[in-house]
């Protein structure tokens, strides 16, 4: 039987960890206090967190954590690519950690979470006791490629792509990523706004495959839009500052770290290729392929593999107990 979210929880507790003189960031816990804890790391870069994917994992046996990384959401200021790169991602994760007064937690995450939690594992493997992932990206210049050039996703989308294209001049449109970069960073407060809503409007039309309105889709909240392409552009545009294939070469630091590793076969955004590389280097990581599914963390074959490893995970690190 397909498993649904576990129904909606209110956060305990709610608060902000100063982790500069000028930025704060959003943090909130939900579920048993005393429970497993785990933290799920949101997408984007930028998107911020969302109360849907705290329902993932069972409140009566997770202390569940999410926030909302530099720069976006809650978190403040916001937009802001102001010292917002991975080394500091992961010292705010770090000091988040040790406020909770955890010593090691599950690391979860979807898309860009997941290359974070890669990367905070890769840095800190003592702090994680497993990981969750779904819809693997690795931060190569090929899934840059794939998604903002003309021979990747646009080849199955290309008049969605023409409408990403769009806010930027004709000669500029050869490099999107740079000019994009440009654009929502510049003085032109009206431009960089369509440009976030349009940025936004691309990935969410590569997003779901049970979704079949994706020319009426709506950008909703402008904010988020522009914290998503404003710290996205600026993540891409810096190869998401790591170096080329960092994370396949440092496998070694957590390859005795178990993993259950989720992604739809139909994903547009992040390749199944990259999930499935992954898994070849890494022994103890186990690929859960939902046939019939995108890119989405709520979509039905995605909610189900990721409710159900989260048990099957809560079980193993409740029998393994150190």
């Amino acid at each position: 039987m397909s498993r649904l979210l576990y129904p909606s929880i209110q956060p305990y507790q709610t608060g902000f960890l100063s982790v500069s003189e000028q930025q704060k960031i959003y943090y909130e816990q939900s579920g048993d206090p005393s429970g497993i804890p785990v933290v799920y790391l949101h997408g984007g870069p930028g998107a911020g967190s969302n109360k849907n994917f705290r329902c993932y994992f069972n409140p009566d046996v997770y202390r569940i954590i999410q926030f909302d990384q530099r720069g976006c959401g809650q978190s403040l200021p916001s937009p802001s690519i102001e010292h917002n790169d991975v080394a500091h991602l992961l010292a705010d994760m770090e000091q988040l950690r040790q406020q909770l007064s955890i010593e090691k937690w599950l690391v979860a995450g979807g898309s860009w979470g997941s290359t974070l939690a890669l990367l905070y594992g890769i840095a800190y493997p003592q702090r994680v006791t497993a990981f969750l992932l779904r819809g693997i990206f690795l931060g190569t210049t090929e899934e840059y490629n794939w998604l903002y050039h003309d021979n990747g996703a646009a080849r199955f989308f290309p008049e969605y792509y023409q409408e990403f294209l769009a806010p930027l001049q004709t000669e500029l449109q050869t490099d999107p990523l740079s000019a994009y970069h440009e654009l929502l960073n510049s003085t032109n407060e009206i431009a960089a706004t369509a440009a976030g809503k349009a940025w936004y409007l691309w990935e969410s039309r590569l997003s779901s495959i049970e979704n079949f309105n994706l020319a009426h889709l709506q950008v909703e909240d402008t904010h988020q839009a522009l914290c998503t392409a404003k710290i996205s552009s600026h993540y891409f545009f810096n190869h998401c500052f790591i170096e080329p294939d960092f994370i396949v070469n440092h496998l070694n630091r957590i390859e005795h770290i178990p993993a259950t590793i989720v992604h739809g076969r139909y994903d547009m955004v992040c390749q199944l290729h990259y999930a499935h590389l992954l898994t070849q280097h890494w022994q103890n990581a186990k690929l859960h392929i939902m046939p019939c599914a995108g890119h989405s963390g709520l979509e039905r074959q995605t909610v189900d593999a990721m409710c159900k490893a989260a048990d099957q995970l809560a079980r193993f690190l409740s029998e393994h107990k150190e």
